[in-house]
């Protein structure tokens, strides 16, 4: 999201009801709110989102508290993003705005009424006030743990302090992240697809009942729950939007099931071809053995070299190899392929085999597209493994 429209909203915003420099107090007629909003297209907003509304029609305060902007022109956007240095911040917005901009993207908006006193709600908003300034509105953005709705829980904790009690006994069933990641998100869909590849093994646990709270679904449910003073927390929800269309299905032909079946037919259409007419097709291991390589290679860099703490223990380079990015070069040579290659493979047969049991004791859960990939690493490996051993009657493609 561009910051140039967030920073004139701002200004005119503070001039409105800031012009002294100071947090004014709130009056009777306030009211805080906590806004969870429905899940949007693109990937980040996928999950939903969470924020403070603020209302005194005394002073005329109609704003927002919104931690998720973040500034995807600024420089070194997308390698502070692979690096996992995203920085978020908080930015106080007008709410008819902020509002109709989910009703332009069609995202359902429902709305909690919170049952504070005059006393906590002015401590609340002085709070958001204080975290609005410039020198504390950046955050270092966590998908799991530091986002715009654990930011809910966590600035309502600190403001109110312990008069606000947690009930961890909202939920009827519990989840590990990756399976609260899939309530979101399509299996056979290249966003889960990718997610499943990029993350690793410490996805796979149990999250606590405030864990869950890193979707926004779970943060209004547990604020539905809380008590403050012995209280119920919430003394009113409301749906402000209601999203007025279904769930929209893509074309079939544009999921990742679709193209790794077609990448498993031909595996096995070229495989054969090149078993009967006694040859091997170059350019086929070329493609699976670089690919799986570079993808190797990328899952590397998110376990070792960045900040990310879901990517690591990713079980997944178990058949993304490292080192076949630079055997797809030995077997892109029109010449036979040299007698280690042979141990090779069976490393990598073995590796493959693995997998199920991993994936069976719930060491980690791999996406069940994986299944083709592997069919057809599998059966290309055991072609080559036939190969290597009746060199002689193969030529090269």
């Amino acid at each position: 999201m561009k910051l140039l429209h967030l920073f004139f909203g701002t200004f005119f915003i503070g001039c409105s009801f800031f012009g002294l420099g100071q947090t004014p107090e709130l009056t009777p007629l306030s009211k805080i709110s906590v806004l969870t909003c429905g899940p949007g297209e693109e990937l980040y907003a996928s999950f939903g989102h969470s924020a403070f509304h603020v209302q005194d029609t005394s002073l005329g305060i109609d704003v927002v508290y919104n931690y998720g902007i973040f500034d995807d022109s600024s420089k070194y956007f997308y390698l502070k993003f692979i690096q996992g240095q995203m920085d978020y911040r908080l930015a106080r917005q007008r709410f008819p705005r902020f509002l109709a901009e989910y009703e332009y993207y069609d995202r359902w908006v429902k709305e909690q009424d919170l049952n504070l006193s005059l006393i906590e709600r002015n401590a609340l908003f002085r709070f958001l006030e204080r975290n609005n300034l410039p020198e504390n509105q950046v955050y270092s953005y966590d998908f799991f743990f530091d986002n715009c709705s654990t930011k809910v829980w966590e600035v309502l904790k600190t403001s109110l302090g312990d008069p606000l009690v947690f009930d961890d006994t909202y939920l009827k069933n519990k989840f590990t992240f990756r399976q609260l990641i899939h309530q979101n998100l399509d299996t056979n869909s290249w966003s889960a697809f990718g997610i499943d590849l990029a993350l690793g093994s410490v996805i796979d646990v149990e999250a606590t009942p405030e864990e869950h709270m890193y979707l926004p679904a779970y943060t209004l449910e547990q604020l539905q729950t809380a008590k403050l003073n012995n209280e119920p927390l919430v003394s009113s929800i409301s749906v402000l939007y209601q999203s007025k269309s279904l769930h929209k299905s893509g074309s079939f032909l544009m999921t990742p099931l679709f193209w790794l079946l077609v990448l498993l037919l031909i595996v096995v259409f070229v495989t054969y071809r090149d078993f009967t007419k006694k040859r091997r097709s170059r350019w086929l291991d070329f493609t699976l053995f670089f690919v799986t390589g570079l993808a190797g290679v990328l899952l590397l860099f998110l376990w070792f070299l960045t900040d990310h703490s879901q990517t690591v223990s990713n079980f997944n380079v178990l058949w993304v190899f490292p080192i076949n990015v630079i055997i797809a070069f030995i077997l892109v040579k029109r010449t036979t392929p040299p007698e280690w290659i042979k141990k090779y493979l069976w490393t990598l047969l073995v590796l493959i085999l693995i997998i199920p049991f991993i994936w069976l004791f719930k060491i980690q859960v791999f996406s069940p597209l994986v299944i083709f990939i592997l069919l057809a690493l599998g059966i290309r490996y055991l072609f080559l493994q036939h190969l290597i051993g009746q060199p002689e009657i193969y030529k090269s493609k």
